[in-house]
């Protein structure tokens, strides 16, 4: 086994699952289920927006060079003709010296090129409108395709959509976008010390986190989690659940068995399928340093360690390279403290962010490596490359989001 026990770098290890992972397939989403989904391909705008001229005040719609010249002193007259209907296209046009009533969003009649907010106007008797102040041509006026143009880049393939991105589509008329599918991921969690988390722990046992959690963070980033049993420290029951993950996943991702020992029978079991290829096992991180990548025909198989703070940080981090999700994300933040190192080593150090000033800056939460308090408390962490000693206090950081 002393050849599974050398490390490879982080970025090897990602660049090895990256080269066996098959790609994610396309489809069609309603565009009500598009939260969080990752577009496939760039969308375009099919149309201009605003697809008219319209106003954006309450006012009088006006041609802009009547107003000329008009004061508090010597106000312009006009004529009102009629009022445009919101939703509707005005019947009429403003000839010289005629204006018409017109709400916030409606559309501006033809002989008109601006509006006059009510505030600098006053009505004197039926139809005769007093306006106190000029207005330029365009003023108070969102003009057509002022804010999207038709054949206008929206978002580019591997945007992440959000609520006010869903909004825009909708504003657009577009129902359905093209997105990548969600990868199929097993959970498998093993161990003769897991124990039901309905179940009161003995002496040396422990509940099942690593499912709960872990599934959390794939439904969280736009993927299909699956449950399976708890499986106890036997190759045969080990092998069958496996064997039933690769059919039914892309991914299956298994903790508690990476680590050398006598119980750990991940590798072996894994490696005993036919088609079977190591990846790696054993990475030059912190935390995660036993984690194992193994190909199975057209699967991936991710050995997570069975503690849980490492196994989910160590599945936050590769999962932010490996899925087509915002990969370049990260917050700007000043380091409140000295973080030490290890040269030759990645290190991956859960922060909590918090405003001062203006800024962002990031507290590092350091202390037992397996406290889950901590990582509860975290809001990402940063990266400390393996060429560097550590990061000083002060400096400014990249704060990756969990």
């Amino acid at each position: 086994m002393g050849e599974f026990l050398q490390v490879v770098s982080y970025q090897e290890a990602i660049a090895r699952l990256k080269g066996k992972l098959k790609p994610p397939g396309e489809e069609q989403c309603p565009l009500i289920q598009c939260r969080g989904r990752v577009l496939s391909r760039a969308i375009v705008s099919p149309e201009d927006m605003p697809g008219f001229n319209r106003s954006s005040v309450d006012g009088y719609a006006v041609n802009a060079n009547d107003s000329f010249g008009a004061s508090e002193s010597l106000p312009a007259f006009f004529q009102c003709i009629g009022e445009v209907a919101m939703g509707e296209v005005p019947a009429f046009s403003l000839n010289t010296g005629a204006c018409a009533w017109i709400p916030t969003g409606g559309m501006l009649p033809a002989g008109s090129d601006a509006a006059v907010m009510v505030e600098y106007t006053e009505k004197l008797g039926e139809d005769t409108i007093l306006v106190y102040r000029p207005v330029s041509p365009g003023e108070n006026v969102m003009r057509r395709g002022e804010d999207i143009s038709s054949g206008e880049e929206l978002f580019a393939a591997g945007h992440m959509l959000r609520p006010q991105d869903i909004g825009l589509l909708a504003s657009l008329g577009i129902s359905c976008v093209p997105v990548y599918q969600a990868y199929s991921i097993g959970i498998i969690s093993s161990g003769d010390e897991i124990i039901p988390i309905e179940v009161a722990p003995r002496p040396g046992q422990v509940r099942d986190v690593n499912s709960y959690s872990l599934a959390a963070a794939v439904e969280e980033k736009g993927h299909k989690a699956r449950i399976y049993p708890l499986v106890r420290d036997n190759a045969a029951e080990l092998k069958a659940m496996v064997e039933t993950s690769l059919a039914q996943n892309d991914i299956t991702l298994m903790s508690g068995g990476s680590s050398v020992g006598i119980a750990d029978l991940t590798l072996d079991v894994l490696l005993s399928f036919a088609g079977a290829e190591l990846l790696f096992h054993g990475l030059a991180v912190k935390p995660g340093k036993p984690t194992l990548g193994v190909s199975i025909e057209d699967k991936l198989v991710i050995g997570l360690p069975g503690h849980p703070v490492s196994a989910l940080m160590m599945f936050n981090v590769i999962s932010h390279q490996l899925f087509p999700r915002r990969k370049d994300f990260y917050i700007n933040a000043r380091l409140t403290q000295n973080i030490a190192s290890q040269p030759g080593r990645d290190d991956f150090v859960p922060v909590c962010l918090s405003e001062a000033a203006g800024q962002w800056e990031a507290c590092p939460l350091l202390g037992k490596s397996g406290l889950m308090s901590i990582l509860s408390r975290a809001d990402g962490y940063v990266h400390i490359n393996a060429v560097e000693q550590g990061l000083k206090g002060g400096e400014i950081c990249r704060v990756y989001p969990f």
